[in-house]
């Protein structure tokens, strides 16, 4: 399967400039050499803590920021150094649903507004009637009343809200869509018809997906391969299946003990906990990141960055001294 997106030592540096003559006195590190690959066709996943640099990650790769260094191809060209209306083509390639469905929606603006903006934006659907056929044509795909074209964002609850992101994605046939935690901020009853929906266009209209989360329940049941980050780098790239099977990283590992297991006569999970609290990202620890934390962390971790490379059993792993298969039965082990 060929690659549609390919990020390569993606660097994302926020200066810190303190005081009245607002010289930079240092730098947030949100991401920090990140690569990987989005295949065509897929559903990635990004999964991690708070602040790990998921969503800048997303907005670096629809160049929604500027990187400061690395590169992203998109279909094979080179989108990193695209500016202003350079970048107006590869917008209708590439969406994004957004977080927030109450803040990411104009208050002001009526939902058959919202939603045909993308066409006014590019010169598609130019007659009023069939602005609106489209539009309406939409709203039904994703589960929406196509009579309340007219009616504004606060008339709707959360998931209606979302589904009119959904669909103002949908208007320009991306074959790349970025959801960052889409369903993060909806009732949890509400969730389950979001990710089926989204699963559904998907399938139907072939789009490629980059899902990112921190509930690592909802990304296995989204996502082929899963890409899990620590302090704005990427610790393991694996499909779903190896990934919760499998764990290579002891921080994927703890993050996979912490999973709710519906029922505990089914399984039982001795959970990892980690010590101390995520460093800074204005100083982050030397060579690995993980280290000042990590239960199998030794002196080569404090010197030595470890590359993210292949390791047995399949999948990408940054560890010099990856999980065995013992220590993951130990974290997921069967009732007997």
């Amino acid at each position: 399967m060929s690659a549609l997106l390919e990020v390569r030592d993606l660097v994302k540096h926020f200066p810190l400039r303190p005081g009245v003559f607002r010289r930079q006195a240092g730098a947030v590190h949100a991401v920090d050499g990140v690569s990987f690959d989005v295949r065509a066709g897929e559903t990635l996943g990004i999964v991690g803590e708070t602040g790990c640099g998921k969503s800048t990650t997303a907005r670096l790769m629809l160049r929604l920021l500027a990187p400061t260094a690395g590169s992203i191809r998109f279909q094979g060209e080179d989108v990193t150094g695209l500016r202003g209306g350079g970048l107006k083509p590869l917008r209708r390639e590439m969406q994004m649903i957004f977080q927030d469905p109450y803040s990411s929606l104009n208050p002001r603006k009526t939902v058959g507004s919202i939603v045909a903006e993308p066409f006014a934006i590019h010169g598609l659907a130019t007659g009023e009637g069939e602005r609106r056929r489209a539009v309406q044509e939409l709203m039904e795909q994703v589960g929406l009343n196509p009579e309340h074209y007219n009616r504004f964002p606060h008339e709707f609850s959360g998931g209606q809200r979302q589904r009119i992101g959904v669909a103002r994605a949908l208007a320009l046939a991306p074959k790349l869509i970025v959801a960052d935690e889409p369903v993060s901020a909806l009732d949890v009853s509400i969730q389950a018809q979001i990710l089926n929906l989204l699963r559904r266009l998907q399938r139907e209209r072939g789009i490629t997906m980059v899902f990112i989360a921190h509930d690592l329940s909802v990304v296995r049941h989204m996502c082929d391969r899963v890409a899990v980050m620590y302090l704005g780098k990427v610790v393991e790239v694996a499909d779903a299946e190896t990934l919760y099977r499998a764990p290579k990283h002891p921080y994927t590992g703890a993050l996979l003990s912490a999973v709710p297991v519906p029922d505990p006569a089914l399984r039982r999970r001795r959970r990892q906990l980690l010590a101390g609290d995520v460093p800074s990202a204005t100083n982050p620890p030397a060579a690995c990141r993980f280290h000042t934390r990590c239960p199998k962390a030794r002196e080569r971790c404090w010197t030595e960055p470890p590359p993210l490379e292949p390791k047995p059993g399949g999948g990408e792993a940054a560890c010099h001294f990856p999980l065995t298969a013992e220590e993951v039965r130990e974290r997921v082990t069967s009732a007997r």
